[in-house]
């Protein structure tokens, strides 16, 4: 089996990696790369979208990348592929992102991306640091977490999502952040699992070990 994790320069790609080949190895599930090639995307099991920075930047990126949008959308839609994107790879699963300026996403989840606005003005933004998590709907990527373990944000946007049934956890920040979405065979994930320890490995894990 093995998992691709998409390098269209806009992503933590060095830890990511580390932490998932880590699982991979822990988990005997396959090799994982990091690639810009589009073929190897294409006949991925698994594929993996990182994003740092703005979703405007991050989405002329994806598809700027020669032939590495279209190969995603393929072995993710046309083959179902389980997909898991992070931080902003998974607010690009939205149908809409507001950063900046109104960029259409992937449109794989109901929603749109939207500045944090806590209720509380005391709270900064960026939303940096621990969150615990809080557990909405049931699915195999939560085995071995509870709602109360937490993971790690760094984000000023956040996706709001239109579908309940679409939202799969959520963390308080002066309201609900969504924190983890997810349907058929996609995930996105707004934390950094590689960077929330033992719940993030655990998550990595299980994401490895899915089979939807």
């Amino acid at each position: 089996m093995l998992t691709a994790i998409i390098d269209y320069e806009s992503g933590n790609l060095h830890s990511a990696h580390k932490a998932f080949e880590r699982m991979a190895r822990e988990g005997d599930s396959g090799d994982v790369i990091v690639t810009a090639d589009a073929d190897v995307v294409a006949r991925a099991d698994r594929i993996v979208l990182p994003g740092d920075g703005a979703f405007p930047a991050c989405m002329a990126a994806l598809k700027g990348a020669s032939g590495l949008h279209d190969a995603m959308v393929e072995a993710v839609i046309e083959k179902g592929r389980p997909f898991l994107g992070i931080c902003v790879g998974m607010q690009l699963m939205a149908r809409m992102g507001h950063e900046y300026q109104d960029t259409p996403g992937l449109g794989w989840i109901e929603g749109a991306v939207r500045a944090i606005a806590p209720a509380n003005t005391s709270l900064k933004v960026p939303h940096m640091g621990w969150n615990d998590l809080v557990i909405d709907i049931p699915h195999p990527v939560f085995d071995g977490i509870s709602t109360g373990d937490h993971t790690y944000f760094v984000h000023s946007y956040h996706m709001q999502v239109d579908a309940p049934a679409q939202r799969l956890a959520h963390v308080d920040y002066g309201g609900e952040v969504t924190a983890i979405v997810g349907r058929d065979t996609m995930l996105g994930m707004q934390f950094h699992p590689e960077k929330s320890q033992t719940t993030g490995l655990r998550l990595i894990s299980n994401f490895l070990n899915w089979r939807p």
